[in-house]
């Protein structure tokens, strides 16, 4: 999943791979849901981290 990709994701990577915008991004790291560092002024995201959301959104939205 997510190939294409390298292993560190930001915020501008997560958006085009979820299909939402830079806004919602943020909203969803801050918020705790997608585990995310802060280095700098810059958010970084694993791979790992996102997989592991993809999954558990997809999980709650099954029914």
């Amino acid at each position: 999943m997510f190939e294409t990709y390298d292993d560190i994701l930001t915020i501008a990577d997560i958006a085009e791979i979820l299909k939402i915008g830079t806004t919602q991004a943020y909203k969803i790291v801050r918020s705790g849901q997608l585990k995310a560092y802060k280095e700098g002024k810059d958010w970084k995201i694993t791979k790992h981290a996102l997989i592991k959301y993809v999954l558990e959104q997809s999980h709650l939205h099954e029914n």
